[in-house]
């Protein structure tokens, strides 16, 4: 009997403790610390605090200043895009909820140009010391509301660690579409990335004889501009040169460089002659009409590809003419480097060239002042170039996306810790002279993959540089958490879905300009069309080939056999004024129809697209 009543002596006590311990209140040291808040790139200095900022109906923007009002403007757009609805931006004081953002140039020193503070707690603040700071914080912000309504009270002290955080993109040959570029601009502000690098042609009004396609219009280039200097990405424009200058100088035999067996030489331009130094500098002047950018990109890559200086001896004969008997060919290329920088620094702007140029066979160097973006392993190493002076950028291949070729292993890099020290051939010990890093993406084969198979590639490998740029290039343990951190942040507001085809799978009668087709429509999986009719698929074919791609205007759009891998068979149905253009997802030409009822490829500005009526 003794034993029974001890034991429910005993239960009866464990009972009052369980219920002690759910009713009693729980200390506060008890609790756990809050983790950091995901973001990308990843917050490397977070103190927590206790509670949490709550997003909701009555939440305002208070901003004072012009700048600062020109940061909480975007961000209401951006709120309002990302599903968020309308928030007010005020002036005066704050209240419980709002959002508070402050441009003071007073702020902690440590920030820097493009650092911030974000606080949470009963509101939420974004100051920086610079407009691009402030804007800055509120990508984090907008990020983490991606993932709920409510932000893990604390602080942080965000600021990158390398100044130039960038994207290459050539748009050189093959033609890549306006809203893809400004899906990229988003992004890249988004992730905290400062440079586009785009190398691309603008339809020249000083020289018509160089608009071969596919060029964009000045219109459309002041349209990404505005979009990047309120996003805070600098648009830094391109024409390679003294190499790769076909696009411009196909139908200028004058200016291409001949060889000592009389074999003009399309892509590459005569550097000995005043009047090529003439029409490029031009180029530049003409490009400064509508780039706000501070620098200028004149390539200079791979300007002797497959060839020797020995077949050009033009090439020796200037340079010793200007330099002495003791001067090397390469040293008319370097010559010409440096007169476009003159040019380049004469109109305030900073040069940059690749580095495959740079062997060491030149006797005088380029120019002071000049960032060589380091991408191939050569005789001269970035630690020389630093060295020596120079601000080197990594832009290794091994970050290249090659439409149909290479593609970056991003799990890989990550796996390594990969940061903008190791470059091609050579690890450095300290960043010292390093700006930074960039991705490329690069054309080699036009057609091997749609811009929609680009981005999709792009996306992870975007995310890994932004964060192996701005911080520590290893946050997560494992690749794939660190892709799960990409995934929760999402893309950014107001990115344009470019994989929604307008119209349902099924067959249509497509009619314009008196041209008709019955045609089975079929979504694509990167998201166009196919358009099959009763003699085979619509595809682009003939014409003089680009990077194996038919770009010139007028080629006829003709009925092949069906084949899912031929990217030239898959067509964008773009909605406009009750109905539909055409374009071809590779040459981005529009369809027109001919006197005689032909099918042909033009660009926009050239024939207008005809408006394809479907039932």
């Amino acid at each position: 009997m003794a034993d029974v009543l001890r034991k429910g002596l005993l239960r009866l006590l464990g009972v009052v403790a369980v219920l002690t311990l759910l009713t009693a209140p729980t200390p506060a040291v008890a609790q756990e610390p809050q983790r950091t808040p995901v973001t990308v790139p990843a917050l490397s200095d977070w103190t927590p605090e206790q509670g949490s900022y709550a997003f909701g109906a009555g939440t305002r923007l208070v901003a004072s200043g012009a700048a600062a009002r020109r940061v909480a403007d975007t961000l209401a757009d951006d709120l309002r895009s990302a599903g968020h609805g309308t928030v007010p931006v005020v002036t005066g004081a704050s209240h419980p909820g709002d959002i508070v953002v402050q441009v003071r140039p007073s702020a902690d020193a440590a920030q820097g140009p493009e650092g911030y503070e974000l606080r949470s707690g009963e509101w939420l603040s974004v100051t920086g010391a610079t407009e691009t700071g402030a804007f800055y914080g509120t990508r984090t912000l907008l990020q983490l509301l991606a993932q709920g309504d409510r932000v893990p009270a604390g602080r942080t002290v965000d600021v990158p660690r390398y100044r130039e955080r960038g994207v290459g993109v050539c748009a050189c040959y093959i033609h890549i579409s306006l809203p893809w570029l400004e899906n990229l601009v988003r992004e890249m502000a988004y992730h905290k990335l400062n440079q586009l690098l785009l190398e691309l042609k603008v339809k020249s009004e000083a020289h018509p004889e160089a608009n071969t396609w596919g060029y964009y219009t000045k219109d459309e280039i002041r349209r990404l501009v505005a979009l990047g200097d309120r996003y805070h990405v600098e648009i830094i424009p391109e024409i390679n040169s003294p190499g790769h200058m076909d696009p411009w100088i196909e139908n200028r035999p004058d200016l291409q460089l001949t060889d000592s067996d009389g074999n003009k030489q399309p892509a590459r331009l005569d550097v000995t002659q005043q009047a090529a130094f003439d029409y490029y500098t031009s180029l530049m002047d003409e490009y400064a009409q509508v780039f706000t950018a501070k620098s200028w990109h004149m390539g200079a890559d791979e300007y002797m590809l497959g060839s020797d200086f020995v077949k050009y001896p033009q090439m020796l004969k200037y340079a010793q003419e200007k330099y002495g008997p003791g001067a090397t060919p390469q040293d008319a290329y370097v010559d010409f480097i440096n007169r476009v920088q003159a040019h380049a620094a004469s109109k305030g702007r900073r040069l940059r060239i690749w580095n495959d140029g740079l062997t060491g066979a030149n006797t005088v160097p380029v120019t002071a002042g000049t960032t060589v973006e380091h991408w191939l392993n050569v005789a001269v190493k970035p630690s020389r170039l630093i060295t020596q002076g120079y601000d080197v950028m990594n832009a290794s291949y091994s970050l290249y996306l090659v439409r149909g070729g290479f593609h970056s292993d991003t799990e890989a890099l990550y796996d390594q810790s990969w940061d903008p020290r190791s470059f091609e051939g050579e690890r450095l010990t300290s960043s010292a002279g390093i700006t930074g890093a960039k991705i490329s993406l690069w054309p080699d084969n036009g057609r091997g993959e749609t811009e929609n198979e680009v981005a999709a590639e792009l996306w992870p490998a975007l995310r890994h540089i932004a964060q192996a740029t701005w911080g520590d290039p290893h946050p997560d343990a494992t690749y794939a958490e660190f892709t799960a951190r990409g995934a929760a942040v999402g893309h950014a507001p107001g990115r344009r879905d470019l994989t929604r085809v307008p119209v349902p799978d099924g067959t249509y009668t497509f009619r314009a300009d008196g041209a008709s087709y019955r045609v089975a429509v079929q979504r694509t999986a990167d998201g166009y069309a196919t358009l099959r009719g009763t003699d085979g698929c619509l595809e682009i074919r003939g014409g003089k080939l680009t990077l194996n791609v038919p770009l010139q205007p007028g080629v006829e759009a003709t009925w092949e056999p069906c084949d899912g891998a031929n990217t030239l068979q898959r067509w964008e149905l773009e909605p406009a004024a009750g109905g539909y253009h055409l374009i071809n997802a590779i040459t981005r030409m529009a369809v027109t129809v001919t006197d005689d009822g032909r099918p042909v490829q033009y660009p926009p500005d050239q024939r207008t697209p005809a408006l394809w009526h479907l039932s």
